[in-house]
């Protein structure tokens, strides 16, 4: 089994900036992040993985950027010129083996517990 222990989040005024981390307990092939609102379904942000680098979703290009310490198992996601429109919960997702969809949630077996991100108008 894989623990994934996420930090950051938080409240911050749109345009603003957090940053969000994640940490596996063991070896994970790719680790990324998604995020869901109430109501709606979980959609990825952004992932890394050991082959095929960094992925990004259209909502999130050229503002967020995923980086991983492969030697710590650890994932960070860098998010600039938040909106609102950003605000979800984050959770940090992971799996040992390749995917075939990186951006389809059932297909990963690890999951954080979820941070909350708030952008303010």
């Amino acid at each position: 089994q894989v623990q994934l222990v996420e930090s950051g989040g938080g409240s911050v005024q749109s345009g603003g900036s957090l940053r969000l981390s994640c940490a596996a307990s063991k070896y994970v092939y790719c680790m990324g992040w998604f995020r869901q609102v109430p109501g709606k379904e979980r959609e990825g942000g952004a992932i890394i993985s050991r082959d095929d680098g960094s992925k990004y979703a259209d909502s999130v290009k050229g503002r967020f950027t995923i980086s991983q310490d492969i030697s710590k198992n650890t994932l960070n996601l860098e998010m600039n010129n938040l909106k609102p429109e950003d605000t979800a919960m984050y959770y940090c997702a992971a799996d040992r083996h390749p995917l075939a969809n990186w951006n389809d949630a059932s297909g990963y077996n690890y999951w954080g517990q979820g941070t909350q991100v708030t952008v303010s108008s």
